[in-house]
């Protein structure tokens, strides 16, 4: 009795199952898509029915199911281990339910079981096979050849490490041979979290003659010593927390030695999330007096009105020939009257105003006068900026104009130099030369990596070169002197559907053809992801539901897929290049968005509800003065996964005198994330969405947190093969750094574990630095 109840048990699980996919499989072939769900599912309904009646053909049909769905599995899929995990795991584990003891003795008449086992085993086989890991590497280590580094060998001055951004170190006491012994050296906590921090904590620190220089993101400016990790002094300058940001982010600060000053000749400048700019002594902390108004400008200046939390700076501020250089962060998706983008510079020892660019003033470069401001609503720079000092520029990405995804009232000099590179004369703010990245962008594809300069091999020469990474994945590459595309670009024709009036749409978009893409490639049906083949039917239902021309995709009234996301491609954490290897740096992520425009009555019917705020995306954002909101959200399955298969992060490498690939290899694992938000706790690696960037060494090294496993990573830069990692106390969304302490001469690598809101990576206040074992 009780075998024959557990054959009617796993009768009706087939039964069940068959029905919702045969359901679901007749809806997806009336979108036009795989007809095998609905066979599949009726397939599987038949055989329960024949199981729960012991007819020996209900097996048998299972069997013959588990064949159509290998077969299928294969075409659609390869050996792509990933995309067959859910097409052939669940099926093959419920096919191994016929061939147990109990199930062959409940049925009176033994049923030919080899077909089972045969196909269970058989995907289960396959699974294995495809799962096994590739080989992501190139086939020999890179030559080095001697280059010029600026600066002290042992320090990281910026950001970047450089003015340019390359984020590579010519320390090599740590190398491939050794760097398996890396072992945690000391920890900072910034006491940050439990306050009104509401965003990562994503600094690099700095790291100049015996201190380390960072900011935490509630502003406070901290010095540590580089060996010990022991705070030697802390400036809090009380930001004003008021406003509804979920972006709190200080990646940063700067060093400026300001000679002919009468106090602070060495000092830390930082911004504010209340809109100051701020100096201070760096050795003691202290606010410099003869710097702005006892150490502070107000960056409100000529902005006209400024809601709170609708503009600051969370980039580190650019320094080149004695000019402090800014942008700022302006909300996103709020209004088309918002705070201006403009660019503004300031003397680095008085703190003077300089210059701005305003581009809704062109060639006038002075401060509004009184009762005026700079132009509302125009691109801003977020990002990180490069400089080069020898030149005198300043290489500046920009934002897109707000409203991001409604562009029908932007102004011509907007509309030229959105989501663009431009470089602007550090002297007068004028600019020397620009490039659109992004024609009329309606996607919140601003250019949010740092520009990286670096000496690009052309034949027998090596030109100054800028790269700009981007959220659309491409990579674009100019002589940074000129602005020449130092590799091809060509204007391809861009979708056309989903206009809204009285918007319009560019014919054409730029793509970078001399680099390799990481836009990923075109989404189709079989893209389409899930932990079983229920969810993964979903995410196939959901998918022909979307209106999705390809890339470059715009947003309409109906739902439409974005791919790349908002988030990128590439995001903040910019590429890295080793220019002893020419080797760059690039890690990526591949995450599609769902955008749709919400008419204006009904985005301020929703808004106006209690509790409905303009900066929660599970609500349409307001647009305020356009037509219409926007609601974005992710393509997510009903257990809260990717609707896409993985990786959702890759790392790789250029080689930049071929600009081939020289490997590429999914990065992060899945074990601080699982279906239904519960940790999984299995190191699957899947490759993940990533916040932040890499540092690559001489010796042969590329470091990099920024995935969503709370893992420090080290790789070889020449063959891509993982040689170390070490788990954080949350999330490294933040550039790593190295540098020597003057005080044992060792090589430190540090890195802020801050985790990030967007990861789902839980928030902290970590600040860790690793060390090979002290010799004794």
């Amino acid at each position: 009795m009780r075998l024959a109840i557990g054959r009617r048990v796993l009768a009706l699980l087939l039964l069940l199952i068959g029905l919702v996919v045969a359901i679901g499989g007749g809806q997806l072939a009336l979108l036009g898509g795989s007809l095998y769900y609905l066979i599949g599912g009726i397939a599987v309904a038949v055989a329960g029915i024949l199981t729960w009646r012991a007819d020996r053909r209900g097996p048998l049909l299972y069997a013959a199911f588990l064949i159509v769905t290998l077969l299928w599995a294969l075409w659609e899929a390869g050996l792509d281990g990933w995309a067959l995990a859910p097409r052939l795991v669940a099926p093959a584990v419920l096919g191994l339910f016929f061939v147990v003891p109990w199930f062959r003795t409940a049925m009176p008449k033994r049923p030919a079981l080899a077909p089972v086992a045969a196909g269970a085993v058989s995907l289960l086989v396959i699974l294995v096979v495809a799962l096994l890991p590739a080989d992501y590497g190139a086939k020999a280590e890179r030559p080095t050849v001697p280059v010029t580094v600026a600066g002290a060998a042992g320090e990281w001055p910026t950001w970047g490490r450089t003015q340019g951004g390359d984020r590579f170190s010519p320390l090599a006491q740590i190398t491939p041979a050794n760097v398996a012994d890396l072992k945690p050296a000391w920890t900072y906590h910034a006491g940050t979290t439990g306050s009104w921090q509401k965003s990562s904590f994503q600094a690099t620190p700095l790291m100049i003659g015996d201190s380390l220089y960072l900011c935490a993101p509630t502003n406070i400016l901290i010095a540590l010593d580089p060996e010990t990790g022991k705070e030697r002094w802390h400036f809090d300058p009380r930001a004003d927390k008021t406003g509804n940001s979920q972006v709190t982010a200080c990646r940063g600060v700067a060093y400026y030695r300001a000679n002919n000053a009468a106090d602070c000749p060495e000092r830390i400048i930082s911004a504010t999330f209340d809109a100051r700019l701020v100096a201070v002594d760096a050795r003691t902390g202290r606010p410099c007096a003869s710097f702005g108004n006892n150490g502070f400008v107000d960056l409100k200046a000529g902005l006209g009105e400024v809601l709170p939390g609708f503009y600051y700076v969370s980039s580190t501020p650019t320094i080149v020939r004695g000019k402090i250089v800014i942008g700022g962060w302006v909300a996103d998706d709020q209004s088309t009257d918002e705070p201006s983008g403009v660019i503004r510079a300031y003397d680095a020892t008085t703190g003077k105003f300089a210059w701005a660019w305003d581009i809704g003033r062109p060639g006038v470069t002075s401060e509004p006068k009184a009762g005026e401001h700079y132009a509302r609503s125009t691109p801003n720079s977020w990002a990180p900026m490069s400089g080069d000092e020898q030149l005198g520029l300043v290489y500046v990405p920009t934002g897109n104009p707000t409203p991001d995804h409604w562009g029908g009232a932007r102004s011509a000099a907007s509309e030229r130099f959105g989501s663009s590179l431009v470089a602007l004369d550090a002297s007068t703010g004028q600019p020397r030369w620009a490039f659109q990245t992004t024609h009329h962008d309606l996607w919140d594809y601003d250019v949010a990596s740092q520009p990286t300069l670096f000496d690009m091999p052309v034949g027998s020469q090596s030109i100054p070169a800028v790269a700009q990474a981007t959220k659309r994945g491409e990579i674009f590459v100019f002589d940074r002197r000129t602005g020449r595309p130092l590799l091809p670009i060509v204007e391809r024709p861009a979708p056309q559907r989903g206009s809204v009036e009285p918007d319009r749409l560019s014919k054409t978009q730029p793509y970078s053809v001399g680099m390799p893409s990481f836009a990923g490639a075109r989404l189709t049906e079989r893209d389409m992801w899930g932990i079983t083949p229920l969810d993964q039917l979903w995410c196939r239902i959901e998918f022909r539901k979307l209106r999705y021309d390809g890339p470059m995709t715009p947003p309409g009234t109906d739902r439409s897929l974005t791919y790349p996301s908002i988030g990128g491609g590439q995001n903040w954490g910019s590429v890295s290049v080793d220019p002893s290897r020419k080797v760059m740096i690039v890690n990526s992520m591949y995450y599609p968005a769902v955008f749709e425009l919400v008419t204006r009555a009904e985005t301020d019917r929703i808004l106006d509800k209690p509790g409905g705020y303009s900066h929660n995306f599970a609500l349409p954002q307001r647009q305020a003065g356009a037509p219409y909101g926007v609601r974005l959200t992710g393509l997510i399955s009903p257990l809260d996964v990717p609707c896409n298969k993985p990786p959702y992060g890759t790392l790789s490498a250029i080689d930049l005198s071929t600009r081939k690939l020289l490997w590429s290899r999914p990065f992060g694992m899945a074990r601080d994330t699982g279906p239904l938000g519960i940790t999984s706790n299995l190191p699957l690696p899947m490759g993940m969405p990533n916040f932040g960037g890499s540092v690559t060494t001489v010796s042969g090294l590329t470091f990099i947190g920024a995935t969503q496993d709370t893992t420090f990573r080290a790789f070889n830069t020449s063959t891509g093969k993982l040689l170390w990692q070490s788990r954080l106390p949350a999330g490294g969304q933040a550039n790593p750094m190295t540098y020597v302490s003057p005080r044992s001469g060792r090589q430190f690598v540090l890195i802020v574990a801050g985790g990030h809101m967007l990861s789902r990576s839980p928030l902290g206040d970590s600040v860790v630095a690793f060390a090979l074992p002290e010799k004794r």
